[in-house]
């Protein structure tokens, strides 16, 4: 049997390999002389003194720390659940047969999914800012925009089933509505899953910006503590170490969620199957 052809890819000769490894040394040399060069200027500016690390001792600082932690998931959550509900509508408006449903909905896609989100939350918090407050413009602004990105995520998902299941569901006697939430849907948020929930960690780390209209978010108690003490460094540090454990734990709730999905989906299903009732 003869060797694969490598079309594509040529495999490196003993001089390519040599150069490789030149190059990735030298590289690894001047990313080290870099990280060097930052940790001494920040040395050299007091940033890393132990005095800077010592109002985290503070009980009082920790409770801020704690109760900015607290305002990033809640605006999170809140806007992770309200965005998969606008991406699954948008993403059923736009596989309607019906232009006078699916025209619109692309627009109105389109427009918010192209607007940077920190316009959004900016818009929302300029113009509703004084009845809704500050909590509620983050929140709007992370819907409309990652409920739009969720919406493409959805309908590419559910144009990604094999169009013998919407016809088998069809020919047993399933209406267009049962089709699409008994048998489409679920095999497509099944299918985009990692999608879905990277996208969610992306709102998540999106819920910062809203230190720009003076919600306390995480973000916002971090920079407050750095200019109160005059420890920017550490201060951000601790920040990205709690938002990088944030990040950490949903990546772990998403990968449980993505296994429970999977072993329900691979389930023998029992002869019942689709009851009379629901064909009905």
């Amino acid at each position: 049997m003869s060797a694969p052809t490598q079309v594509l890819f040529d495999e490196p000769g003993p001089k390519a390999r040599r150069n490789n490894i030149i190059l990735s040394i030298v590289s690894a040399l001047v990313l080290a002389g870099l990280i060097a060069f930052i940790i001494w200027k920040f040395a050299d500016a007091g940033q890393l003194d132990a005095a800077k690390w010592y109002p985290f001792t503070f009980s009082q600082i920790q409770l801020v720390l704690l109760q900015g932690m607290a305002a990033t998931l809640k605006v999170a959550v809140v806007a992770s659940l309200l965005a998969l509900v606008v991406g699954v509508v948008f993403a059923l408006l736009r596989l309607s047969s019906k232009k006078v449903i699916s025209v619109p909905g692309t627009i109105v896609l389109e427009f918010f999914r192209g607007v940077p989100v920190l316009l959004l939350i900016f818009a929302m918090f300029l113009i509703f800012g004084n009845t809704i407050g500050a909590f509620w413009s983050v929140v709007i602004g992370l819907t409309l925009y990652n409920g739009m990105v969720l919406a493409e995520i959805i309908r590419a998902g559910i144009l990604a089933v094999p169009k013998g299941q919407r016809e088998a569901a069809m020919a047993i006697g399933l209406r267009p509505g049962q089709v699409m939430s008994l048998v489409l849907m679920p095999q497509a948020l099944r299918a985009m899953m990692p999608t879905i929930i990277a996208q969610i960690v992306v709102l998540l780390k999106d819920s910062a910006l809203g230190f720009i209209v003076t919600y306390q978010d995480l973000l916002y108690q971090v920079n407050l503590i750095g200019r109160e003490y005059n420890n920017l460094l550490p201060t951000f540090l601790v920040g990205a170490v709690l938002f990088i454990i944030i990040n950490m734990n949903v990546a772990g709730i998403a990968r449980w969620l993505e296994k429970r999905l999977q072993r329900k989906a691979t389930a023998p299903v029992g002869a019942e199957g689709l009851s009379a009732k629901t064909v009905a």
